[in-house]
């Protein structure tokens, strides 16, 4: 497995008011009329970072699953300083560097890509997943724990069911069941793959546990590089 260190880009933005610019530039450009490959086809591929804030460490990991077996077909973790303050809202700024180096140093394609967060059900309509989709060009999707500042109606209680995640009556994202009468997870598009499809997806990951195992195992693998980090000196 790779392991690469990230130093975070000179032009990297240092300030709310420029990330909030460069949110409102590529949200411009996310793709929605896209439905995404086909779940269970393919490889689909978890990031997910961990931080020390006392050392000022993040670390990220990669992992490469085949879509049909969800077996693991590839791994790679990157280890990087924190490259912006903590803000609501613009979070993607504190994992992004991290993140690419991750999926830079897999050894092979990532077909899909599984945040653990939010795309549109974002408040600026920019998550993790919409700009990590936009910056790679690949097919993202978020899947988050809770959700966040938005509404929903309780799905009913069988595995799949799933309810409007909503901004007002705007749909941001689904709330979707994937365990028998255990609280849902909150799916919302990130780029180039459609809500339903997302919602596909996430179902075809989840045959055993509340989260997907593109998560499970990537938020593993990121601890397990975060406490092992030698980085910084």
């Amino acid at each position: 497995m790779t392991t690469a260190t990230v130093q975070i880009p000179a032009d990297w933005p240092a300030t709310e008011e420029r990330a909030r610019a460069v949110q409102d530039e590529l949200r411009a450009r996310v793709v929605l009329d896209e439905p995404g490959p086909p779940p269970g086809t393919g490889r689909v591929t978890g990031v997910d970072v961990a931080y020390d804030d006392e050392r000022d460490v993040v670390a990220a990991a990669a992992v490469v699953l085949d879509a049909a077996t969800l077996a693991v077909v590839a791994e790679a973790t990157a280890v990087g300083r924190i490259s912006f303050p903590y803000v609501p809202g613009l979070l993607a700024f504190r994992e992004i560097p991290t993140v690419l180096a991750a999926l830079e140093a897999l050894p092979c394609p990532p077909g899909l890509v599984v945040c653990d967060g939010y795309g549109l059900a974002h408040p600026r309509r920019f998550g993790l997943a919409s700009h990590l989709g936009v910056l790679t060009g690949l097919p993202t999707i978020g899947v988050a724990k809770n959700p966040f500042t938005f509404t929903y109606d309780d799905p009913d209680a069988p595995r799949g069911s799933t309810s409007p995640l909503l901004a007002g009556t705007e749909e941001v994202g689904r709330a979707v069941r994937t365990r028998d009468a255990v609280k849902p997870v909150f799916v919302s598009v990130g780029h180039r793959v459609s809500l339903g499809n997302a919602c596909a997806h996430t179902l075809a990951l989840t045959p055993a546990y509340r989260l997907p195992e593109t998560t499970r195992r990537a938020d593993a693998l990121c601890r397990a590089a975060l406490r092992t980090a030698a980085y910084p000196a």
